[in-house]
């Protein structure tokens, strides 16, 4: 068990997402970045799809009550565990009675906590994701906070092994951490301008010429009015040739949609399930984790790509995830 001493600016409980139930109007939700929430888990001996705690970026103190085996993965909240820092990205064992919490955010906005285990939140309509609306899933369909407890399940045999040979070489100290990590290639933290690879959108060719330029020619600024629902974007105000009457349509994560007032929007996890606004672009799914690290002030530049190179990096990037799951398995036998 663990309990929360102090709830940080966001914390909640999420997983791979509450799929099947848009038709009746239920959201989406899960992990913004979905990759750090799959391969924290990896680390620890836990599905993929197990829940974890998804941190924004002041995060919360935990205080363990038991030993476990832990992993951070996501944007560099600056961890520490009793006073220490602590590294990223690899599977960590923490003494009972240690406390884990952030400091300075130094890259990216969110961060993912995995204890072996998988945390032990009841499932709503087959997820554990908070929908913070709604008041559903997570921890009783809200965001964690002071004096909150958690459980987590019963760990894997593997992982009960990598606890027991991370405590032996801990000795009487209040965390080790493995000597390895995943590589730079999945943990590499954004640097200055981001670019994200855009699709064109099913009513691109309704925007001006100069629009569509310009969307791909010109940065956009997050404006702070973003959250898990959307990232509203500042910059050249995009038209349609003609305005034109629109019938609210099946939306995405990802999908990026352009109000009347001109400045697009970037649909998130928590985004309502179909949308009226004419879609001017549609972000790559292989480049999702990376819009997850992106903070208010930030700036976005848009590449265009096609659907077939999409699917293409899309299906490269899921050999490496499999790779690294083989390599983590192999590392913590």
């Amino acid at each position: 068990m663990l309990k929360v001493l102090k709830s940080g600016l966001l914390t909640t409980i999420q997983d791979m997402g509450r799929y099947g139930y848009q038709k009746y109007g239920v959201i989406t939700s899960g992990a913004m970045d979905p990759e750090a929430h799959r391969i924290a888990n990896l680390l620890v001996g836990n599905d993929q799809r197990a829940p974890t705690m998804e941190i924004t970026l002041k995060g919360p103190v935990l205080e363990f009550q038991e030993d476990a085996l832990i992993a951070v993965c996501g944007g560099k909240l600056s961890p520490m565990i009793d006073g220490e820092t602590v590294g990223l990205w690899r599977p960590i064992y923490i003494k009972k009675g240690s406390e884990l919490r952030f400091g300075n955010p130094k890259k990216g906005f969110r961060a993912y906590l995995s204890i072996a285990g998988g945390l032990d939140v009841a499932s709503v309509m087959g997820s554990a994701s908070t929908y913070l609306r709604a008041e559903i899933g997570g921890y009783q369909g809200r965001a964690l906070d002071k004096g909150d407890t958690i459980d987590w399940g019963k760990p894997s045999e593997s992982s009960k092994q990598t606890l027991k040979d991370l405590k032996e070489m801990a000795g009487s100290e209040p965390y080790q951490a493995m000597d390895w990590f995943v590589a730079t290639e999945f943990s590499a933290p954004i640097q200055g301008e981001c670019t994200l690879k855009v699709m064109e959108g099913r009513e691109f060719q309704l925007f001006t010429e100069e629009s569509q330029s310009l969307f791909f020619e010109e940065a956009f600024q997050i404006d702070s009015q973003s959250d898990r629902m959307g990232y509203r974007l500042q910059g050249n105000k995009l038209k349609l040739e003609n305005q034109k009457d629109m019938i609210s349509e099946a939306v995405t994560f990802g999908t990026i949609q352009v109000p009347a007032e001109g400045n697009p929007i970037i649909l998130l996890a928590d985004r309502q399930t179909t949308g009226g606004y004419p879609k001017i672009g549609q972000v790559a799914t292989v480049d999702l984790p990376r819009i997850a690290q992106l903070k208010p002030g930030e700036q976005v530049n848009f590449q265009q790509i096609s659907h077939k190179q999409a699917q293409y990096l899309l299906l490269e990037r899921e050999k490496q995830i499999q790779q690294l799951e083989q390599g983590i398995k192999f590392k913590n036998r």
